[in-house]
């Protein structure tokens, strides 16, 4: 024997060392090419998701939200609020979302949108006829009101989540909240979002997160959507003042936002 104890032989070795790097160049390889066919079918996913939820002409949901700021002392605070959503295409849309720091309720009925401030029972109107999507550009450009999860509610959603995209992929399957969904990941110059879509029949959207990229800390905006009916009660979108409510303008209203005043956002807009 040429060979010292526990020193292996050469040949045994090269047994031993070509399997092994056969194996690895395959997971290697297989690691290259999977994620670029997936990345073909994760744009499919998203258009069928989005399809179905434009042709709901009723529906309801439930949610969880979740905000994160960085502090000027680089440290990442979290606030989570929950709420109910009822839309009516093309024109009515009712939103309730209850926080820490605020409890307010939005109300569109095609002709009028009422802000109610429950925390201070106050409430303003406005003329503002058109449609959810009008409405929605509106709140963002003239109120501020990013609202990040209503680019679900698009009418043209595809068109709007892909706006920006520099690069999609099919992640795989996750579970959220016990139901198998499908996993999208999406990249835009400035933030990565991604999306997990319930598998089947009825595919909606369970749960969005938006990662900033350029905010140091990459703070994050997570919705997760609980419960989807697609009954809708007739006077849904009637808006009728709590017993007294005093009304105000629109500027006039406390902060209804998700974050304590004077906290800056991050992690919210796509």
């Amino acid at each position: 024997m040429n060979t010292k104890r526990g020193a292996p032989n050469n040949s045994v070795v090269q047994m031993i060392r070509r399997p092994l790097i056969s194996a690895s160049i395959m997971l290697t390889a297989s690691l290259f090419f999977v994620p670029l066919a997936k990345a073909e079918s994760a744009d499919k996913i998203l258009k069928a998701m989005t399809d179905y939820v434009a042709s709901q002409k009723t529906f309801a949901v439930t949610f969880d939200s979740d905000i994160e700021v960085i502090t000027p002392n680089l440290q990442k605070i979290q606030f989570t609020s929950s709420g109910r959503v009822q839309v009516s295409r093309p024109d009515k849309l009712r939103v309730t979302r209850t926080g820490g720091y605020s409890d307010v309720e939005l109300v569109f009925d095609g002709k009028t949108f009422t802000v109610n401030d429950k925390d201070h029972n106050d409430y303003a109107q406005t003329e503002s006829s058109g449609s959810i999507d009008q409405l929605i550009d509106v709140l963002r450009e003239k109120n501020g009101i990013m609202a990040p999860g209503a680019d679900l509610l698009f009418s043209q959603a595809f068109d709007v989540l892909m706006a920006d995209v520099i690069d999609g992929e099919h992640i795989g399957q996750g579970i959220v909240d016990g139901v198998e969904c499908e996993h999208l990941a999406f990249r835009n110059p400035d933030t990565d979002w991604q999306i997990w879509i319930e598998t089947g029949a009825r595919p909606i959207p369970r749960k969005y997160v938006i990662t900033s990229k350029a905010v140091t800390g990459a703070p994050q905006y997570t919705l997760r959507i609980k419960e989807w009916k697609t009954d809708v009660a007739a006077d849904a979108f009637a808006f009728s003042p709590p017993q007294g409510a005093k009304k105000i303008a629109l500027g006039e209203l406390a902060d209804i936002d998700e974050l304590p005043r004077g906290t800056v956002a991050a992690g919210a807009k796509k």
